[in-house]
């Protein structure tokens, strides 16, 4: 039944009123809240934007949810790239001292291998996420929704008494 709940909401968020890029964007930056420890100055301010900006919030929990299962196993090559980054490459030295002088920038625990490795990655990734995410978005609402609107089990569901006052719960939460 778990599984179904989760397919349900997924399937909430892509048929939602906003735009495929607040989808997509809210995404991307639950993927960087989940590939990142959580607890960083950085994380902080990804938690800022999703306040500020108008991002899906469901979008954010489910990839949020999702890649904290996978930053797990992702570790060990985090590790491996942050310590290259830190300590492998000399150019950067002068940043990492630099950044090392202020304060808040040193609470951000950038010093940490796995989450400059993690947030290396998650940086790299961001922008074709988003695009991925996005395109994903436009061909399920063109083309699998209205394939899914139109199976006998989303027929039958929707001719139900508890679908019928679900609409109308909606309606008046919108309006």
């Amino acid at each position: 039944m778990f599984g179904l709940e989760i397919l349900a909401k997924i399937l909430k968020i892509l048929r939602s009123d906003d735009t495929p890029l607040q989808i997509a964007v809210g995404f991307s930056l639950g993927m960087i809240l989940g590939l990142t420890p959580f607890f960083t100055l950085h994380n902080v301010l990804i938690i800022l934007i999703v306040i500020i900006f108008k991002v899906n919030l469901g979008s954010v929990i489910f990839s949020f949810a999702l890649f904290s299962g996978l930053a797990y196993l992702l570790d060990p090559l985090f590790h491996r790239l942050g310590y290259f980054l830190l300590v492998d490459v000399p150019a950067l030295h002068g940043l990492w001292t630099f950044f090392y002088q202020f304060p808040i920038i040193a609470l951000s625990r950038y010093n940490n291998t796995v989450v400059i490795g993690s947030l290396a990655v998650s940086l790299l990734l961001f922008l074709p996420v988003t695009f991925g995410v996005k395109l994903f978005v436009i061909y399920y609402r063109k083309t699998l929704d209205p394939k899914i609107q139109q199976l006998k089990i989303v027929q039958l569901l929707k001719s139900t008494k508890f679908y019928a006052i679900y609409k109308k719960i909606q309606a008046v939460r919108q309006g």
